[in-house]
């Protein structure tokens, strides 16, 4: 795994801000993410489902409202697809589009489309993967299991005509 998260590395909704949140909130939320993505780095992923669980207490109601919430249940739902817990992965994901900025997000799309193929939900994978590879590209495939762009390859070209 790398140091940068790969939502991060998509631009994808980044730290709280002051701006949005109370300084001391803010504060709370990153160092419990930062320490929830130092557990995931160390493959501790229990450990750092905790921290962003927590995290998400942090968030002040109505929790979908704020794009800190979007930022935190993606960081979930990748640490629980990593853990191959991927019914948990699926729902945080799920959760994740109810947020500010999440719904055309590409990597979002990807790790759902992954999670769905794992629980054996082929049609919803490849609908989630498409989705993944209209929004960015091939290149968001890269460093993955090259089964899930092979799964869609072959019905990209139909997409082109």
């Amino acid at each position: 795994m790398t140091s940068a998260s790969p939502a991060a590395s998509l631009g994808f909704v980044g730290r709280p801000e002051a701006a949005d949140l109370d300084d001391a909130l803010v504060q709370r939320v990153t160092d419990l993410c930062d320490r929830g993505d130092a557990d995931v780095e160390a493959g501790r992923f229990p450990e750092a489902i905790e921290k962003y669980e927590e995290a998400l207490t942090q968030v002040p109601k109505p929790v979908y409202a704020w794009k800190v919430t979007a930022w935190i249940l993606t960081a979930l739902g990748e640490t629980y697809f990593f853990d191959k817990q991927y019914a948990a992965a699926v729902n945080a994901i799920n959760e994740a589009f109810r947020c500010p900025g999440a719904i055309n997000n590409p990597f979002l799309h990807l790790r759902l489309g992954q999670a769905e193929l794992e629980l054996g939900n082929a049609g919803r994978a490849k609908d989630e993967l498409r989705r993944a590879y209209r929004r960015a590209g091939e290149d968001l495939f890269k460093g993955e299991d090259p089964k899930y762009f092979d799964l869609i390859k072959d019905t990209l070209d139909d997409e082109n005509e």
